[in-house]
């Protein structure tokens, strides 16, 4: 295996807009990052993937992009942009920006020329369609359900058809059929990597190519079925990243990490990102995103984490890319709801918090913390539909509202256990006004629980959430363990439905990570083991008798062993 500098880095997510505002107008912006660049630097993080900040109407929060060579008006300017660039490397800390290839917003030039009529120049960069007639009326080409709800098809009146967007109404999706879009593409990622940054986050990738266009099999009463193999890890998509891997990845000493969710199998994620596939160099998946009850409940204080299908999608993603490629670890992103919400525990949250940390950065692979998650943030409070800013979670919340009109209480409690919205609220830095995040009230939601929940309060307790970060952070950087935590094999240990049990193992070194996601009492067996250290754990003591260590609610621990023989 040969080793790259981004499997020995600690990665750290920021969505712009709330991470800190440095101007007081209410919103994060880029000079706000650069001055957050020592905290991070604290922490001990040495890569950055930053969310897009590009010139866009923000539709979708920048995912729109209106000029991939300019910045949003909010958040800076491109001064800022190499400001922020050069500041970060001096620090040593790498920077990855989000790479938007299946779309851009309407508002982009291309868009326009593109509509303008169906002879025009640029009418291939989109994918047009002319419409059909059922019963004397026009009807979009196919039936294809959008991510965002409704149709997969916008129709245009200034040529009388429809262009796909498999998001919003706003964000039509680029012709990868065509060679002058791959081109252009290929363009933008060469322009930023000569700006000087370090790589990408390959937003929604794996929708670059498309089924023929024939309706999707739908459900009695399904309008728009949402088929993911008709727009997801289709062949040509690979195609397409060779393309991009020989004229801009391997060019360049840059990780390109895929986002690559739908119908994604482990055997698809080893096709993109396989040492041998010469296209990524990591993807994120979304396996173990949802192994819980989420979409059974409308009260968060009954959530409940399925452990045991946890451990197996961890478990296969590990064993499958043991000598064949290598994984970026991330819990969530800001398309989830927060952490210590979703897989925490309400009455346990510094317990369970820094458990959660210890399972996955612990793990082989590149480790993400989406910011706020070394603090321990929650989700919004939601108790008004209007409170909703993401486009997905509006879409969501009518779609409740249409399914049971006579209880909208229900519908704005199921939209927002799930909402965008949660891992989008402001940054919560301190216990003053407005969490330190801005000088007015800021545009982003703000957690009302940010007097007791933020950094401030966090750097002063050697015993919070954010320390136990800190630690784990030094311990796959920079302590003597750093190997077998960076590159030793692993191997799940079978346990019962309550406990994560692995092992960690390089060379003549092996470590043992516990986890329990009990609030009960919990035991395991370490007869098999000489415990030499312990090296990280969330209680101050270790009960440990005839053998058996009795663990306490969300215990986790890392021991440095040896195996009895």
């Amino acid at each position: 295996m040969h080793q790259k500098w981004w499997m020995e880095s600690v990665g750290y997510q920021i969505y712009p807009k709330s991470f800190y505002d440095s101007n007081g107008d209410g919103i994060g912006d880029l000079k706000g990052i650069i001055e957050k660049l020592d905290y991070l630097k604290e922490l001990g993080v040495n890569l950055i993937w930053i969310c897009p900040f590009y010139d866009s109407p923000m539709d979708d929060n920048g995912y729109d992009v209106r000029n991939y060579f300019d910045v949003q008006e909010m958040f800076g300017s491109m001064e800022d942009v190499h400001e922020l660039i050069k500041q970060a490397h001096e620090k040593g800390i790498k920077i990855v920006l989000d790479y938007v290839l299946n779309h851009t917003s309407d508002e982009h030039p291309w868009f326009i020329e593109s509509r303008k009529s169906k002879d025009n120049p640029y009418r291939d960069y989109y994918i047009w369609h002319d419409g059909r007639t059922v019963d004397g009326h026009k009807i979009e080409p196919t039936n294809w359900g959008s991510f965002f709800g409704g149709s997969a098809w916008a129709y245009d009146e200034v040529t009388d058809s429809y262009y796909m967007k498999i998001f919003s109404n706003k964000m039509p999706d680029l012709n990868w059929k065509n060679e002058k879009v791959q081109d252009a593409m290929i363009e933008v990622a060469k322009t930023w990597l000569n700006w000087g940054v370090d790589g990408f986050r390959l937003d929604a990738v794996s929708h670059l190519d498309r089924a023929p266009f024939e309706d999707a099999k739908a459900l009695p009463n399904e309008k728009y079925p949402l088929d993911w193999f008709k727009f997801s890890n289709l062949p040509k998509v690979h195609d397409y990243l060779k393309k991009l891997n020989q004229e801009v990845f391997s060019v360049h000493d840059c990780v390109a990490i895929g986002e690559v969710g739908g119908s994604a199998s482990i055997e698809s994620g080893l096709n993109y990102s396989a040492f041998d596939s010469n296209e990524l160099s990591m993807v994120f998946s979304f396996d173990h995103n949802w192994c819980n009850n989420l979409s059974d409940i409308i009260n968060p204080k009954k959530l409940k984490t399925n452990v045991k299908d946890l451990k197996t999608v961890f478990n296969a993603w590990q064993t499958a890319f043991k000598d064949r490629g290598w994984l970026p670890l991330n819990w969530l992103n800001h398309d989830q709801p927060r952490l210590i919400s979703h897989y925490g525990d309400y009455k346990y949250p510094l317990q369970s918090g820094k458990m959660l940390a210890t399972v996955l950065h612990m793990m082989r692979g590149t480790p993400f913390i989406y910011q706020g998650e070394e603090i321990g943030m929650t989700n919004y409070p939601f108790d008004d539909a209007a409170q909703f800013n993401d486009v997905s979670s509006i879409a969501a919340y009518q779609y409740y509202l249409e399914q049971e009109p006579d209880d909208p209480v229900k519908a704005l409690k199921r939209a927002g256990l799930r909402s965008r919205d949660n891992a989008r609220t402001a940054m919560q830095w301190s216990n003053k006004l407005f969490a330190g995040f801005s000088y007015q009230k800021p545009i982003p939601l703000l957690n009302p629980n940010y007097k007791k929940v933020n950094v401030q309060k966090q750097l002063k307790n050697q015993n919070s959430l954010w320390y136990h970060y800190q630690k784990l952070i030094q311990l796959r950087r920079f302590s003597i363990q750093h190997d077998v935590i960076t590159l030793g094999d692993f191997e799940l240990i079978e346990t019962n439905d309550e406990l994560y049990v692995y092992k960690r193992t390089f060379q003549d070194q092996t470590l043992l990570i516990i986890n329990s996601f009990s609030r009960k009492k919990q035991s395991f067996d370490v007869s098999p083991y000489e415990i030499v250290e312990t090296l990280i754990t969330n209680y101050p003591k270790t009960n440990i008798k005839d053998q058996k260590i009795l663990l306490k609610p969300y215990e986790s621990i890392v021991f440095k062993v040896k195996e009895i023989l």
